[in-house]
């Protein structure tokens, strides 16, 4: 057995190989070290600057407005994959929250009831349009940024946050 730890959200995985993402918020290998290597990303060196603090506070609401969103559908679903699937979306963005209130230094984020439509199929062209938004929006933040480790979340984020735009277009086709 290993201890792997991410070093974008800082939590450990512990099994016998790497995994190919991070379980908790979903980032990809290259961001999973053995536990003696890992260096977190979330540790605040420096003073971030009022446009990195603007980008990390609309993160923070976009990823809390996406939990919100996809607990609903988990609850909403009479179908038992998809259900699961968005249980899982939801840990994943709220973890994005998570890490982007400890570079604000806030206090963890409590996630209130959202609200969603009934239909499955508009569930999921709203999750695609809110991936995409965020994925975008996250590109942008990381190209503008000056903190290295910034920098870093938003470019792990971007490529979550693709993923997910993959894995829910198959329930679409």
């Amino acid at each position: 057995m290993q201890v792997y730890i991410c070093e974008i959200c800082g939590d450990a995985y512990i099994g016998k190989e790497k995994p190919t993402e991070c379980p908790f918020c979903g980032a990809e290998a290259s961001y999973i070290k053995k536990g003696s290597d890992a260096r977190p990303v979330f540790r605040r060196e420096e003073e971030l600057s009022e446009e990195t603090k603007k980008y990390l506070v609309e993160t923070y609401e976009l990823e809390v407005n996406a939990t919100k969103l996809y607990n609903c559908i988990a609850q909403k679903t009479k179908n038992y994959e998809v259900q699961a699937m968005y249980k899982r979306l939801a840990k994943v963005e709220l973890e994005h929250a998570v890490i982007a209130s400890k570079f604000l230094e806030r206090e963890r984020p409590q996630i209130e009831e959202g609200e969603c439509f009934q239909s499955e199929k508009d569930n999921f062209q709203k999750t695609i349009i809110l991936e995409d938004h965020a994925t975008k929006l996250y590109r942008g933040f990381a190209q503008k940024v000056k903190e290295e480790k910034i920098k870093i979340f938003f470019t792990a984020l971007a490529q979550v946050e693709a993923g997910h735009i993959e894995l829910v277009n198959k329930y679409l086709e």
